[in-house]
């Protein structure tokens, strides 16, 4: 039997065979082709779906018979059952029947999954011709239709795209907040104010306390008017109130910082830069290496982060009489082409970035002449221009046009040289704050529809003036500054993203318990059993044990400084300083008539003469003193001679 099995297995030894264990097998492997199991249970498929599919067909056909036979039945009845039309429906009933049962009895697995399951019992009597493939639907499933419902609705309705369900409150000091900034990705919130502090908020490290994780002052004692980061979110444009604008990195160290011009040179243009206080400036859009900045000094200059020592580019905006103008704004354009700048007479002045000389678009009365146009920005698409000015007017111009405002709100008070206005993130809506004097109301953030300016919404932000405000694109988050030192993040569960809803979630963190009662555990490995320390086996336990040790947990004796403080009386002789308060250094000075102070000693030295009388007993040995004199009413003497008390 070994040598049949193993010229079965094709070994020619049977001794090997024996030994590798093949003996005990008489049959070989059997093969399985994968390709052609695929093949037929493919087919086996599209021939049961082809089966379902005519079935269906044939029900829709019965259906439409029916329907056009319901009303020759109605009219006559009785003829209908004369000429066998119920038999004939019958049998097609029982052929429909039977090829329902057949196709029943061959399909098996998910094709055969019931319309019922997927649908409720109402939609299965009108959708009979949907095909339905797959599992049934989940519980909280919403079709696509309502969907685009929803989507429709938001679209008539731009209110609702507005996120303002909920709010918090970071509290950055007790001034105004006159700059806001926000990464790229939406990550980290700077703040600015006029107490010249600039704060770093953290949306995924901040707990519910809310608290910012660094600040410091860049520059020094000025008042910060902008803040923005560049285009990759990796540094930090600052403009304060001197003519040097900052460049810090993520963490707040300094990386460039702009080189101050020649005040005495007339000519800005041979300058290397400001003179004057910086009023505003931003990143180049595109170019993460280039921003701008403007002054009081008449000038709107390019920098480049690489090169501090001189400025890129100059422009110098002139008024209708070719005189300087001071310009109080500055911004690029979307693609990073243009520049435009706000000034004191009231125009606006747009360039092209390669060109400095002459303006592109210009419009002289575009605000009123002698207020601070506030901001400018463009909308994402790079068509319109927005402006706010400081004739409490908030306008819309297409710069191809740029003779006429396409559109202009006004009443809206704005007492700030920094008030903001901005574009939603779908570019359909305008967003703008206003400013209240104190105890006048409420600062409110008012909503704009951009086709038409008419008002959509309000939000009553506090009771100061509202200064900044900035709606992220990513995050979906409208953050506020307000003139009382409040920065307000408004947001929705639902509509926004990340940001204030990371930090929200967050307990506060517990305050750990002072751990100055517990001694430093010093390790002395050689020192001998009774001098060595028990090892600290959890310092939340040795706090506990410590706690209940009267002498570690007593409380020090507070210092005593005058009488009463610290809930003793204090006493004479406690310390030294006290002793010599009370004994020695007391003011002992007499008061009393210094005539009688010398006379108390008369008879003493009249029984006892040793000092004074001997000197006198030649030339005056019996003593003369003054008579008293009754005191004297000045209120005979004239005014000069009074005594003053």
């Amino acid at each position: 039997p070994l040598v049949a099995d193993a010229e079965m297995l094709g070994t020619s030894d049977p001794e090997l065979a024996a030994t590798m264990g093949f003996s005990g097998f008489g049959k070989k492997a059997r093969t399985f082709d994968l390709e052609a199991m695929f093949e037929q249970t493919r087919r086996t498929a599209v021939e049961r779906s082809r089966k379902v599919l005519e079935a269906r067909e044939r029900e829709k056909e019965d259906q439409t018979e029916k329907e056009f036979r319901v009303p020759c039945t109605d009219s006559s009845a009785s003829a209908s059952s004369a000429t066998g039309a119920g038999p004939t429906l019958t049998e097609r009933e029982a052929v429909y029947r039977e090829s329902e049962d057949n196709s029943d009895e061959a399909l098996s697995g998910p094709f055969m999954q019931s319309q019922s399951s997927a649908k409720g019992p109402a939609e299965d009597t009108d959708d009979d011709d949907e095909e339905f493939i797959g599992p049934p639907l989940p519980p909280g499933f919403k079709d696509s239709d309502d969907d685009n419902d929803d989507t429709e609705e938001e679209d008539n309705n731009p209110v609702k795209k507005i996120p303002d369900s909920h709010e918090i409150t970071l509290q950055h000091g007790t001034k105004t907040v006159s700059a806001l900034g926000l990464d790229p990705s939406g990550a980290r919130l700077i703040t600015g104010g006029y107490d010249y502090d600039v704060k770093f908020w953290d949306f995924a490290g901040m707990d519910a306390s809310l608290q910012a994780f660094r600040s410091l002052q860049p520059c020094e004692c000025h008042q910060i008017k902008s803040l923005q980061y560049s285009s990759t979110g990796d540094v930090i444009l600052v403009v304060s109130g001197n003519s040097q604008a900052k460049v810090l990195d993520r963490d707040g160290f300094p990386v460039m910082e702009c080189i101050k011009g020649d005040q005495y040179i007339v000519d800005m243009t041979n300058t290397k830069g400001h003179t004057a206080m910086l009023n505003s400036g931003c990143w180049h859009p595109k170019i993460k290496e280039e921003f701008l900045t403007c002054s009081n000094d008449g000038t709107v200059r390019t920098w480049d982060v690489n090169n501090e020592k001189k400025h890129k580019s100059i422009f110098k905006p002139r008024s209708v009489h070719g005189k300087r103008v001071i310009p109080t704004t500055c911004t690029y354009s979307r693609d990073g082409k243009l520049i435009a700048a706000g000034c004191q007479d009231g125009s606006i002045q747009i360039w092209d970035r390669n060109m400095s000389v002459h303006t592109k678009f210009h419009c002289r009365q575009a605000h009123a002449s002698g207020t601070d146009t506030s901001c400018l920005t463009f909308s994402y698409d790079g068509t319109v221009l927005a402006s706010r000015g400081g004739d409490d007017t908030l306008k819309i111009w297409d710069i191809r046009q740029f003779k006429k405002p396409l559109n202009s709100a006004g009443g809206l008070p704005s007492f700030f040289p920094m008030t903001d206005c901005c574009f939603s993130p779908d570019d359909k809506i305008l967003v703008t704050g206003t400013s209240i004097k104190k105890g006048g109301g409420s600062g409110k953030l008012f909503f704009f529809y951009r086709e038409t300016f008419q008002k959509l919404y309000e939000i009553e932000v506090t009771d100061a003036s509202v200064v900044r405000c900035l709606w992220h694109p990513k995050l979906n988050q409208i953050m506020v500054g307000t003139g009382n030192g409040l920065a307000k993040v408004y947001y929705d569960p639902v509509k926004s993203q990340r940001g204030a809803k990371l930090c929200v979630v967050k307990t506060k963190r517990k305050e750990r318990q002072a751990e100055t009662l517990t001694q430093d555990y010093i390790i002395t490995p050689h020192a001998l059993p009774m001098f060595r320390e028990p090892r600290q086996r959890s310092t939340r336990k040795q706090l506990e044990k410590d706690r209940l040790d009267p002498m570690k947990s007593h409380k020090p004796e507070p210092p005593v400084a005058g009488a009463g403080r610290g809930g003793r009386v204090g006493t004479h002789g406690v310390t030294l300083s006290s002793y010599i308060v009370k004994n020695i250094a007391l003011d002992k000075t007499d008061d009393s008539n210094p005539r009688e102070a010398i006379l108390r000693h008369a008879k003493e030295a009249e029984e006892n003469p040793y000092w004074v009388a001997p000197a006198y007993a030649k030339t005056q040995p019996k003593a003369v003193f003054a008579e008293v004199e009754p005191e004297d009413d000045e209120t005979d003497k004239p005014e000069w001679k009074k005594r003053k008390i």
